[in-house]
C-alpha cells in the first residue's frame, strides 16, 4: 500500500464502526494558551474531554498533523541523528466522546491491524500500564484482561507510568494507555533476541506505532487527578511508522513520504541517500524540518524571532545549517521542495496546496537571510576554536553567536560537539537573561490611569463571526513607551483577536465619525481586550 492508501484505509475502516470522518484542526495553536502548537491528536478535542462543551458526535476518526518541537514532547533533538523520529508527523486518529471504551477500542485496533493492514500477530507486542504507587494508581486490569483474548502471554507486557500513562502536558486530560509495538527485524534478529526485551528500548526496528489512551482523568495544576465527568478513548497511530512497517522498509525515511525529497536532494548534490551517515543524517534533517516549516507557514505562522515564530525559524536554520555545512549547497535550495511537500501533505493540509507559492517563497527569503549571517558567524566560530583549544566555549562567545549572527544556541552547541567541545550553557543563559533584562528596561511603559466612559460594561471578543463590529467606548488610558506616546482603548464588542498563543494581535481601524484612526496592535490585559492608537477617536 502506498502511504495515500495506508491513510485512507484507517479513515475506511472507522467510517463503517459507525466514526464521523472530520478534518484536521490547524497546526498553530490560536484559542489554547497552553500550547504553541498542536503537538498530539487529541489537542482539538481537548474541550470535549473537559466537558466544556458537547461533541457534534460522539465516534470521530481523523488523521491530524502534529508538530513536537518544545515543551514536554520535544523530539527536535533526536530528528535526524536516527531513522524514525520527526517534528511533524500525522497522528492517525479515531475517538470515543463518552460513547465506546477499552472493550470495544481494543478489538478494533487487533482487528484493523490484523485483518486490515496483515501484521502477523507474532510481531506484535502490547504493552499496559502497570500501576504507580506513587500516584496511588492501579494497573489496568481491564485492558489487561481485554487484550488476553487476543495477544498471547509473552507479548503483554507491563509498561510504566513514563509510557503507559498519557499526558498532553502539565495539566489536563490524561489517562492510562495501551501501546502497540511492531517487531520488523529479519527473522534471523528475532530468533536470536526475544522483541519483548527491546519493547520501549529505543530499537528502531522494534518501534511503538499506536498508542490507546483511555481517558479517565485531568491533571490539575497542583498536580492532583480529578475524574473526568466522562470516560473517553483517544487513540494515535503514527503514519510514518506505520507505513514503514507495512511497505517492509527499515525507517521510516525509506517510505514513499520521505523518498521523492531524499531523491531531490540527491539530484542537486549528487550524493546518494545512504552514502555515509553524516550526509544521511543531513538529509533526514532536511526533508523532516522543510515539511514541518512548510505546514506551519501554509497554516499562518511565519518565522520571526518570538515565540511559534521563533520555533519555526530554529527549525528551518538548523534544516539550512546541515545543508550548508555537511552537503556544501551554498544557495537557497529548500524551497524548491516545497511542491513535493504539498503532493503528499495535501490531503491533511489544503492550505499548503492552495498557498505553495507563498510557501516557497517565505523559505526562500529566510533561507537567503539566514546563509549570509551563517557564513560570518561559521567564520567567527571558527576563528574562536583556531585561537582557544579550550574543551568549552566560553557562555559569552556563544551569546555573541546568537545576539549577532543568529544562531540558536543549540546550533552552537550542536557544531562544537561535532568538534569534540561542548558550551558553557549556564554562561550563555546569564548573559541571555542581562540581556532581557536591558530590553525589559528599555521597553517600561509608563501608564496613565484608566479613564472611564462607562465602568461597568464588559468587553466582548465577536472576531469568530465577523470582522466588523459596531462598539462604543469603555475605557481608555495614555501610555509612553520608546519615546513615542499611545493610547489604549478598550471597546464593549471587538473583532480584533489578541496577541496569544503565538499570534501578533490583530491591526486594523476604529471609525468615528469621519475620523479613521489606525489600531497598530491588540493585547489582552487580564479580561480586557486592548486596542493601541495614536490619538483617541
Amino acid at each position: 500500500m502506498d502511504s495515500h492508501a495506508i491513510r485512507q484505509a484507517f479513515i475506511d475502516f472507522f467510517v463503517r464502526k459507525g466514526h464521523t470522518h472530520v478534518p484536521a484542526a490547524p497546526l498553530v495553536n490560536k484559542n489554547d494558551p497552553t500550547l504553541l502548537f498542536v503537538n498530539a491528536g487529541m489537542n482539538p478535542f481537548k474541550d470535549y474531554f473537559l466537558g466544556n462543551k458537547p461533541p457534534e458526535h460522539p465516534r470521530l476518526v481523523d488523521s491530524q498533523h502534529c508538530l513536537r518541537v518544545s515543551g514536554k514532547h520535544n523530539d527536535l533533538e533526536e530528528v535526524g541523528l536516527d531513522t524514525y523520529h520527526h517534528t511533524l508527523f500525522e497522528m492517525l486518529g479515531n475517538w470515543s466522546l463518552g460513547d465506546y471504551f477499552k472493550k470495544e477500542a481494543i478489538a478494533w485496533a487487533w482487528e484493523l491491524l490484523t485483518t486490515v493492514y496483515n501484521i502477523p500477530q507474532d510481531r506484535i507486542y502490547v504493552t499496559v500500564f502497570g500501576g504507580d504507587k506513587k500516584e496511588g494508581l492501579a494497573a489496568d486490569e481491564e485492558a489487561r484482561a481485554l487484550w488476553q483474548q487476543y495477544v498471547e502471554a509473552d507479548h503483554l507486557l507491563d509498561g510504566s507510568k513514563k509510557d503507559n500513562f498519557w499526558e498532553m502536558g502539565a495539566t489536563g486530560p490524561c489517562g492510562p494507555c495501551s501501546e502497540l509495538h511492531v517487531d520488523i527485524r529479519p527473522d534471523t534478529e528475532r530468533n536470536q533476541v526475544d522483541g519483548r526485551a527491546l519493547v520501549n528500548q529505543d530499537h528502531p526496528q522494534v518501534v511503538e506505532i499506536w498508542n490507546l489512551v483511555f481517558m479517565q482523568f485531568n491533571r490539575l495544576a497542583d498536580g492532583s487527578l480529578e475524574q473526568l465527568p466522562a470516560q473517553h478513548v483517544d487513540t494515535g497511530m503514527g503514519f510514518e511508522r506505520l507505513a514503514m512497517v507495512l511497505q517492509g522498509k527499515q525507517a521510516t525515511y525509506d517510505t514513499d513520504i520521505f523518498a521523492p525529497l531524499l531523491q531531490a536532494i540527491t539530484q542537486k548534490t549528487g550524493i546518494a541517500y545512504g552514502a555515509g551517515e553524516r550526509t544521511d543524517v543531513a538529509m533526514r534533517v532536511m526533508v523532516d524540518h522543510v515539511r514541518a516549516v512548510a505546514c506551519a507557514i501554509a497554516e499562518g505562522q511565519l518565522p520571526s524571532n518570538q515565540q511559534a515564530g521563533y520555533v519555526i525559524r530554529r527549525i528551518l536554520r538548523r534544516a539550512v545549517r546541515y545543508a550548508h555545512s555537511v552537503l556544501q549547497i551554498e544557495a537557497p535550495f529548500l524551497h524548491t521542495l516545497v511542491p513535493l511537500v504539498a503532493q503528499q501533505l495535501g490531503p491533511v493540509v489544503p492550505g499548503l496546496l492552495a498557498q505553495e507559492q507563498l510557501v516557497s517563497t517565505v523559505i526562500q527569503a529566510e533561507e537567503k537571510a539566514f546563509l549570509h549571517t551563517l557564513a560570518q558567524g561559521l567564520q567567527r566560530l571558527e576563528q574562536v576554536m583556531q585561537t582557544s583549544l579550550d574543551a568549552v566555549l566560553p557562555g559569552e562567545v556563544v551569546f555573541e553567536l546568537y545576539d549577532t549572527y543568529g544562531f540558536p544556541h543549540d546550533l552552537t552547541a550542536l557544531i562544537a560537539q561535532e568538534q569534540g567541545r561542548s558550551i558553557d550553557e549556564q554562561g550563555f543563559q546569564r548573559c541571555l537573561k542581562a540581556q532581557k533584562e536591558r530590553s525589559k528596561k528599555a521597553t517600561a511603559l509608563v501608564q496613565d490611569d484608566w479613564q472611564l466612559v462607562h465602568p461597568d460594561e464588559p468587553t466582548t471578543f465577536v472576531g469568530y463571526d465577523v470582522t466588523t463590529a459596531e462598539a462604543r467606548l469603555i475605557r481608555y488610558r495614555q501610555v509612553k513607551a520608546k519615546g513615542k506616546t499611545l493610547y489604549q482603548l478598550v471597546l464593549d464588542q471587538t473583532p480584533f483577536y489578541p496577541e496569544g498563543g503565538g499570534q501578533v494581535g490583530d491591526t486594523g481601524h476604529v471609525q468615528s465619525g469621519e475620523e479613521r484612526i489606525m489600531v497598530e496592535d491588540t493585547q489582552k490585559e487580564n479580561d480586557l481586550i486592548v486596542h493601541f492608537v495614536k490619538k483617541l477617536p
